[in-house]
Parts: C-alpha cells; structure tokens; sequence
C-alpha cells in the first residue's frame, strides 16, 4: 500500500486543515531553490580558486630555485661519479655554476643542467662572495656550504654536506 495514501496505521486520512492541508490555495513561495544556491556556491568556488592561483606567492617561487639548484648540485655530485673526474660548483650572490676538471684546468661544463645560471630577478644569496665546493670521483665533497637565498624578505637556504649529500631548508 503506497505510503503517500495511507496513514501509519494502514487507513487512508483525509485531506484536511487538521493534518496541515489547506483547501486555499497560496502563492508560491518566495526564496532560491536548492540548485540556485548550489550554483551560487560553485561560481563563488570557482572564483576564489581563480583570485588564489593569481596571487603572487615568492616564498613558494624562492623554494622552487632552491630545489632547482639543489637539484643541479645532486647532478654535478652524480656527473663526478659517472666520469671520474671532480666537478665544482660555484656560488656568488648574482648566480652560480659548474665546472669539470679537465687537462689539468677548470673548465666550464656546457651540458643544459649544468650551465652557468643566474638567480632569479630579485633573488640573491647572502653572506658569501665567491665561494666554491669540489666534488671528488668517490662523490665527497672537499668541504660543507650553507647557501642562503633571500628574496622579498623571504629565505630559503640550500647545504651541501662534507658527504656529497644536498638539502633544502625553507
């Protein structure tokens, strides 16, 4: 027996002012429905996800070149494994780079990873001058580095262990 006819005891009721029912009938209710006010929500969702990857976030782009450097250190440390030959990496505050011992010399390496780079329009690193980590055939490096980057008051440093291993701190 349908639910909607008949009443909790198996009987059907009837339609009246007792049981909420009115035989007037009034204008349609004023108000949103459900699917508009979802619809609002989502739009204003969207919107907020939109102004949110718009903002500038340079504490977010300052660890991005930290691991981007530390990351080309690991490869300049992997690179003096695989060849055989000690592979530098210099630091100064408008940029860094690496360079390959060969024929008795330093020489710039040309590979995309390892190129002379620049920092960031903005960035720099703090506290040093020139500075320069070798890293041998067996991957140690001749001594430790803490590289300090700063930008828009924000910090991130990059340190390069006496054991060859490279960490980002925020």
């Amino acid at each position: 027996m349908p639910i909607s006819v008949a009443g909790s005891n198996g009987h059907p009721r009837a339609a009246r002012a007792a049981n909420g029912f009115t035989s007037v009938l009034r204008p349609a209710e004023r108000g949103f429905t459900l699917i508009e006010l979802m619809v609002v929500v989502t739009i204003i969702g969207l919107a907020s996800a939109v102004a949110v990857l718009a903002m500038p976030d340079p504490r977010g782009r300052l660890m991005d070149e930290a691991a981007r450097f530390a990351t080309r250190v690991r490869a300049a440390h992997d690179s003096a494994i695989i060849d055989a030959r000690p592979v530098s990496v210099w630091v100064t505050p408008s940029g860094y780079g690496f360079d390959q011992w060969r024929g008795g010399r330093w020489a710039a390496m040309v590979e995309k990873p390892l190129r002379v780079e620049r920092w960031s329009q903005g960035t720099g690193a703090t506290g040093l001058v020139r500075e320069r980590v070798t890293f041998d055939t067996t991957g140690l490096a001749d001594k430790s580095l803490n590289v300090s980057l700063r930008r828009d008051g924000t910090s991130a440093s990059v340190a390069i262990a006496a054991d060859g291993s490279v960490r980002v701190a925020g």
